[in-house]
């Protein structure tokens, strides 16, 4: 529809003339170059959205790695102060062994929760995906 402009109480307004009939094939090229605009767009919003979640895994990495920095800065004083008092009972080594393998298990199982959580984000554009799924229903109904 060509827009026309009119003058109503001073206020500018457009006015829609009644749909011309245009070429089968006219709207068919048409049709071609709106759905590669949409695919473009989709694969953008996709693009932006993966962005996104691997922008949120690395914040989460380094804050993953921070905590295990202190953790360890404070494991090895306390270690230090296990291994002493182990050794008033024990031989030296046989504390610092013993001290090496219960700090060992747990740091193990720290890490394995950490790795578990990343394991279970979903890296899938869900949204791009979903409106991909709906533009090609309309583009089916559009074409029948």
């Amino acid at each position: 529809m060509q827009p026309s402009s009119v003058h109503v109480f001073g206020v500018q307004t457009e006015i829609l003339s009644p749909p011309t009939e245009r070429p089968l094939g006219e709207l068919f090229s048409e049709l071609a170059a709106e759905t590669a605009t949409l695919v473009r767009k989709e694969a953008e919003l996709a693009k932006i959205e993966m962005i996104e979640k691997a922008t949120l895994a690395g914040k989460n990495a380094g804050v993953v790695a921070v905590g295990g920095v202190l953790g360890h800065a404070a494991a090895l004083s306390i270690v230090a102060g296990f291994i002493a008092l182990l050794s008033l009972v024990m031989a030296v080594w046989l504390s610092a062994f013993i001290v090496g393998i219960v700090v060992g298990g747990a740091g193990y199982l720290v890490a394995q929760k950490g790795i578990k959580t990343l394991k279970r984000m979903d890296p899938t554009p869900r949204e791009t995906v979903q409106t991909i799924k709906e533009n090609k229903l309309w583009a089916q109904q559009l074409v029948r």
